[in-house]
């Protein structure tokens, strides 16, 4: 699976604002697209904090955009993009979102599981506006970071507990008789 580089808030709001005028649709998998009568539900602002495999602390914020269809209403075109940039107006009112915060579309019907993704590509075709969405897909950060996930080439395994250190015996060489020989195990 190809990864896609993730847009950014800013970047997606100002996709937006450059065509106010067209119908926004969305694309979720080939020739399959979330039906005209979708409603903008919510736009939230999730705050990540996480520990990786490798133990290190990480930590970003995504602004998901939660896409909805009645399931006993259709119509032949989707909200304009104003509509949609007036329902972000009101979110950013109460919620400042943040400009450089990860965006992804959250969508699901009865033919396909809720989950959430990424816009990809933005389309124009004719009077439409088109965002093209793409899978979300799980990553090692470690791996990201140059380092590995699993086993590497030593044998070690990047998400296993540190080892543990090994007791040595001391020997008491003030002992009457000590000497520290070649072969004595003093040493």
């Amino acid at each position: 699976m190809n990864k896609v580089d993730s847009l950014n808030w800013s970047q997606f709001k100002g996709e937006l604002v450059k065509n106010p005028d067209l119908n926004l649709q969305f694309q979720y998998a080939e020739y399959k697209w979330v039906d005209a009568s979708y409603h903008i539900t919510e736009i939230k602002q999730a705050p990540i904090v996480s520990v990786d495999c490798g133990g290190v602390m990480n930590n970003w914020t995504e602004i998901i955009v939660q896409l909805w269809e009645p399931e006993n209403e259709r119509q032949e075109r989707s909200m304009k993009v104003n509509k949609a940039l007036s329902i972000v107006a009101i979110v950013e009112k109460s919620l400042p979102l943040n400009p450089l915060g990860t965006v992804k579309i959250e969508f699901g019907n009865s033919e396909f599981d809720t989950r959430q993704m990424f816009p990809g590509e933005f389309i124009i075709d004719g009077d439409n506006l088109i965002v093209d969405l793409r899978p979300d897909a799980v990553q090692c950060k470690a791996i990201t970071r140059g380092g590995s996930c699993g086993t590497n080439d030593k044998g070690e395994e990047c998400c296993a507990p540190a080892p543990t250190k090994q007791k040595v015996e001391l020997k008491n060489l003030a002992a009457a008789g000590a000497s520290c020989a070649p072969g004595s195990g003093c040493c």
